[in-house]
């Protein structure tokens, strides 16, 4: 090779650097990113210092011949909100479609709710419309557009992002804009249909803002460093990383794929550096001071296609990197019951307490503390004046303290060294369980692959992640403190085309494609050629995007025939979700062509010393429990073949390597270094059946992680849209007694109701036998209303005789039959209108699924299940999550032991109990009523027993049972209660049984909210638990009312129907705003895109918008509710389940209520007609629906 080839990873904290020599040999270097009194840039210095270049010295252009970079300049803009000035230009009646998103908010129970502030500070609505057909509904007006944009332009922007409805397929429209914007001088025009020509309007604009919003700063970074390269364009050639793992020159580089540039380096690292040295199934392992990225490996790259980085979605080609809040500088806390790890950080300033800055004890300390990492071993660079060396005896007097304080609190004798030890086992049980969502999630056994670690921080940890998951080789490169570097220099050249295709998948769609395959082909060639990559360097790759029709999930398969591409696809299916639907046609969602151009081959070799392996010394370190005398050794200088039993302490210049007990370490010729664990890990861990702090931590999270892996389970695999896009389900699991132990923090409503559905199958069934399931959704008997389908799995010991626990999951299912199609009859007055009662029926027998039962069941009845073939997949996606539970469960007991097990289901209810406590603690006697909009009314009064710290919440006063159907069962209340106990007590903990049993609740009986059989329930689970959260909240007066209600609106004839709730305003606080246009307390589900909604059904939606002005004023402003309007194609019947038309949600402490919502008709010659809180009616074509929803209240008397 001629010249020198420098690899660099411009990180948040340090650059490193990998330097090729012209002889073929590397170098090392690593120095501060931001170091302003010494150098402009650091990537540019890091070539000058292993140059040896005084200062003032020119950069020998001629000696370099390439520059490969990654760089975290668009991820710290992005995350700091400093990029580009950007409006976004968008159709008309869609202004905040990107803001209101899918309408999630983040935290399940923060009172305050916080979105991601939006890139744009400008939206520019434009006059045109284009149908899902491509139909021109309203030509573009290009003279409004002109005058329209060169206003932008006045304004100072020179950046936009131009996004139009369906525009990704049908471009004209998008293209004038782009002409128009380029003759007025706009520097910066991202455009969605060549930024991300995918279907999905929010995902692809969020991905076009993305982009203008970032390219600017990534083309001035690129530039200053091209200036300092090639100052007369002449010299090295500079390349960029990007997110999808391949390089690409500096002038090709964009915002929207430099989210993940240097993490894609490591993982490309890892990949090549492991392979060289025989690995293929791989587990990366890179941490941090802050975070620790996790990715997986089984002999291809594997990308994400959509995700979420600093709260903004992008869609893009991305490798797959799950990250987690634990690294070296994750803060150590203790709350009096449980040690947490993180997820703050001390950062770089002040740092660890052992950095002599006066900071926080963090995972650093602990290693400190337990003397794996030694201040010998470290550069004098810590303290005020950067001139000390780690301070341990602060770190051990904060250990002193904190050991004494956890003594007294749990009654059990800490030492310093224990708790330690316990803060490093909740930060590595947080690690593997990052792991486990990327790996065995997706159903990968991993306990055969290799982990691979690198980053800064990650040999100190390696064996004991290893051991959390049962791997039991690990491989550390010899350059793995600058892997992501070295990745980026081994990386091909990539370019990526991407096509919507949006047709069935047929062979005469194949032959249609054939031009725009060859087009495609031809562009990313050719932009892989001009990046001087010769064409026998040159491979491509053809892929499709394939889902079901119905489905939003779309899988990669390769191109080829018809039928090759559906054997693939459903091979690709069945390994992921674990079913097929042969019945359902396959929709060609994108196609995608990669051009690769092969980077030359490295020699990775770099021999080991020959010499006697360099003992530093022999230091007390404490290990797995127990105090050891450990040799500290030189890593450079290991014997090649020659192991080193642990404990033993490998240091380098760029990390320290712990090498735990019953584990060895050996070099290999190259350098690498292996670790394998040669003593076999005792089947069971001794932990004892007392509480314990550190444990407590660890088996919180351990039942939370299995019921979130249920949830991933019966997400993939679930048939429906309901539960598989808008994720309307729950899981959880329970004890013996059917007490609620964990559940993932999924649909609010669900979470606290489920309990008594178990308690019912308990009490039906005196005897289950294992391999039993059973699903239930009888209001009267532990359910909430029909739709709502819970399936109970009791799971038995190994003898087969006792039930140790339980797992269930419940999905609100699209349709179970009744009057109307989704089973949503707004005039219901019985359950039986509302569709097929299930009440504790046997589904699977002795392990065999009952299909034929079930199907009886749902096509049986009077107003039998619309598509029972959905009902009993998404049924059997159900138990396919309770199975996951059950294995996930067994495992814990396995290396615990069952009566650990059941001591911390009993201790984290405990934990949970305590919090509440302390939130009654708090409190005063209170009541409250709130009016519904006909008249009945919820009344509570919250009577305090600060003696035994507990309180009575009794609803007597509230209505009689409702004469329609805003009646919700008793478990509904009961999981009202829960919910907002849960609010208040405003920390991170499970919610579980415990939290309710400070409290008594007493239901009026019968009543509104604890009714008898027949009454209708279905809008009691939606709509009347909203106003039992809410008269909660009325009586501790912490929080104004929300919109409180969900505004199902629910849609459909005999070929389509459509099921969604929509957002308003959320309630003010003390503290903060209510946040506009978001769902609030008992429900959290999605909302369908706009272009899916209209590609799916014959509706046009005509707007979509926040409806300013509609929260209440105050010292804190309620937020705003929403608009949106629908246009039916086809004739519909419509029903609508709402509150709040006629009594406004209240404001707390003289702020005022929110505006009410309201729900008209405006049929086709423009007659309106308005509908109350209820409505049920038919629309024929032409006919528009429009519900505006309602305000938040404000808090407290406005300033004004």
């Amino acid at each position: 090779m001629s010249g020198w080839q420098f690899w660099i990873d411009r990180g948040g904290t340090f650059t490193d650097v990998v330097a090729r020599r012209p002889d073929g040999s590397t170098v090392t270097h690593k120095l501060l990113s931001e170091n302003p009194r010494i150098y402009d840039d650091a990537a540019i210095q890091g070539i000058r210092e292993i140059l040896g270049l005084a200062n003032g010295d020119p950069l020998p252009f001629e000696d370099i011949s390439a520059v490969k970079m990654g760089t975290t300049v668009a991820t710290n803009a992005l995350l700091e909100r400093e990029g580009e000035p950007t409006a976004l230009i968008t159709t008309s009646g869609f202004a905040d479609a990107l803001r209101i998103g899918y309408q999630a908010r983040p935290e399940l129970f923060a009172l305050d709710i916080v979105l991601p502030e939006m890139l744009y500070t400008k939206v520019v609505e434009i006059d045109e419309r284009v149908s899902a057909d491509g139909s021109i509904i309203k030509p573009l007006d290009v003279s409004a557009a002109r005058t329209l944009l060169e206003e932008v332009r006045k304004e100072g922007f020179n950046a936009i992002a131009i996004a139009l409805l369906h525009g990704y397929r049908y471009t004209e429209h998008e293209r004038m804009l782009d002409e128009i914007a380029n003759e007025i001088g706009f520097q910066q025009i991202s455009v969605s249909h060549e930024v991300s020509p995918l279907m999905k309007l929010v995902s692809r604009g969020d991905t076009t803002v993305v982009d203008a919003y970032l390219s600017p700063i990534l083309r001035r970074y690129v530039n200053s460093v091209d200036e300092k390269l090639r100052p007369e364009g002449l010299g090295p050639n500079l390349m960029f990383m990007q997110s999808n793992g391949g390089l690409t020159d500096a002038h090709h580089f964009r915002g929207k794929d430099a989210l993940l540039s240097g993490p894609a380096g490591g993982v490309v690292g890892m990949v090549r550096t492991a392979e060289a040295a025989g690995f293929d199934q791989l587990i990366g392992f890179d941490m941090g001071g802050t975070s620790t990225d996790v990715s997986h490996y089984a002999g291809e790259l594997e990308r994400t296609h959509e995700t979420q980085v600093a709260g903004v979605r992008v869609r893009a080609p991305m490798i797959h990197i799950h990250t987690v809040a634990a690294g070296g500088g994750s803060i150590l806390h203790f709350d009096g019951s449980r040690l947490r790890v993180g997820p703050d950080s001390a950062g770089a300033d002040p740092g660890p307490a052992c950095y002599g800055n006066e900071g926080p004890l963090a995972i650093t300390d602990a290693n400190v503390l337990l003397g794996k990492l030694r201040p010998e071993f470290f550069p004098h660079v810590f303290g005020r004046d950067g001139d000390q060396p780690l301070d341990v005896k602060t770190v051990t007097e904060k250990f002193d303290e904190l050991a004494k304080e956890i003594s007294q609190a749990s009654g059990i004798p800490q030492s310093a060294e224990s708790v330690a030890e316990g803060f490093l086992s909740i930060a590595v049980e947080n690690m593997a369980n990052a792991i486990k969502k990327i790996s065995v999630q997706r159903g990968y056994d991993i306990t055969s692959y290799t982990l691979v670690c690198f980053g800064g921080a990650g040999g100190q940890h390696a064996c004991l992640v290893a051991d959390r998951l049962g791997v039991s080789r690990i491989h550390i490169h010899p350059h793995a403190g600058v892997l992501s570097a070295l990745g980026i220099g081994l990386a091909d050249v990539r370019h990526l085309s991407e096509g919507a295709v949006e047709s069935v998948l047929s062979e005469e769609l194949l032959m249609d494609l054939e031009p725009k395959w060859l087009s495609m082909e031809a562009e990313s060639v050719n932009v892989v050629k001009t990046q001087g990559v010769s064409d026998n360097q040159i491979t491509t790759m053809k892929r499709f995007g394939i889902r079901y029709a119905g489905s939003d999930t779309a899988l990669q398969v390769d191109a080829g025939s018809c039928s090759a591409v559906q054997e693939s696809f459903e091979e690709q299916h069945r390994s992921r979700f674990g079913f097929i639907s042969p019945e359902k046609e396959l929709i060609v969602e994108s196609m995608q062509v990669e051009a690769v151009g092969v980077s030359d081959s490295v020699d990775l070799l770099s021999g080991q010393s020959d010499t006697d392996q360099d003992l530093l010394g022999v230091f007390p370190t404490v290990m797995n429990g127990e105090p050891h005398e450990t040799p500290f050794v030189a890593r450079a200088a290991l014997k090649t073949g020659k192991p080193v039993l642990g404990p033993a302490v490998l240091v380098e210049e760029t990390g320290t390597t712990v090498i735990e007990p019953g584990w060895s370490a050996t070099a290999s010729e190259n350098g690498d270094l292996i670790l394998e664990r040669v003593v076999a890990l005792p089947d069971r861990v001794a932990i004892g059946t007392d509480v314990d702090p550190v444990q407590l931590e660890i088996f919180n999270n351990l039942f939370m992680n299995i019921a979130e892996q249920m949830g991933v389970v019966l997400e993939n695999t679930a048939a429906s849209v309901n539960i598989k896009e808008r994720l309307d389900f729950s899981c959880a699991l329970f004890d013996p007694e059917g007490d609620l132990i964990a559940n993932a923090p999924h649909m609010p409503v669900h979470l606290g109701s489920m309990s008594e559905s178990i308690k019912s199958i308990i009490r039906q069934n005196p005897v289950m036998t294992p391999g039993d399931v059973y699903v239930m959704n009888a209001p009267y008997n532990g359910g909430t209303h029909l739709p709502d389908i819970t399936v109970i799995k009791p799971v038995f010991d190994d003898e087969e005789l006792n039930i140790i626990f339980y797992v269930a999951s419940r999905g609100h299912h699209a349709d179970v039959g009744g009057r109307v199609p989704g089973s949503a009859p707004a005039d219901s007055t019985t359950v039986d209108e509302e569709g097929v009662l299930l009440d504790n029926v046997l589904l699977v027998a002795d392990g065999r699924f009952l299909y034929d039962k079930i199907h009886e069941l749902l096509t049986g009845a009077e107003w039998p299940a619309r598509n029972a073939e959905q009902n009993i997949a998404d049924l059997q996606a159900q138990v396919a999550a309770c199975e996951k539970g059950t294995n996930e469960l067994r495992r814990v007991i396995d290396h615990f032991g069952l009566d650990v097990v059941h001591a911390y289901m009993k201790h984290v209810k405990d934990n949970a109990e305590e919090s509440v406590r302390r939130v009654i603690d708090a409190l005063t006697d209170s009541s409250f009523t709130y009016l519904m909009d006909d008249g009945h009314q919820v009344s509570v009064k919250i009577s305090v027993d600060h003696e035994n710290r507990s309180a009575c919440i009794d609803f007597t006063g509230t209505s009689d049972t409702h004469p329609g159907n805003f009646n919700a069962p008793s478990s509904i209340a009961h999981a009202s209660v829960l919910y907002v106990f849960r609010c208040l007590v405003n920390d991170d903990i499970p919610l579980n049984a415990g939290c309710l049993k400070p409290l008594e609740v007493i239901l009026p009986e019968p009543s509104m909210i604890n009714p008898s059989y027949p009454a209708a329930v279905i809008a009691g689970n939606v709509e009347t638990s909203q106003v039992i959260v809410d008269t909660l909240f009325g009586a501790v007066g912490v929080l104004a009312a929300p919109q409180g209600t969900m505004n199902n609106f629910i849609w459909g004839n005999d070929d389509y129907q459509n099921y969604e709730t929509i957002c308003g305003g959320a309630g003010a606080t003390a503290n903060a705003d209510g946040c506009d246009a978001v769902h609030t307390h008992m429900t959290n589900s999605r909302l369908t895109d706009p272009e899916v909604l209209e590609w799916r059904f014959p509706v046009l939606l005509e707007t979509f918008h926040i409806r300013k002005g509609s929260g209440g004023d105050g010292r804190h402003r309620g937020g705003d509710g929403t608009v949106r309007r629908v246009l039916f194609k086809e004739a519909m019947e419509i029903n609508v389940l709402s509150g709040h038309r006629v009594v406004p949600p209240y404001g707390v402490d003289g702020g005022e209520p929110g505006a009410v919502g309201h729900t008209r008709l405006i049929s086709a010659d423009g007659t309106v007609t308005e509908f109350g809180a209820s409505a049920q009616t038919f629309v024929n074509p032409g006919d528009r629906f429009e519900i505006e929803t309602p305000g938040g209240g404000g808090f407290g008397k406005s300033n004004n």
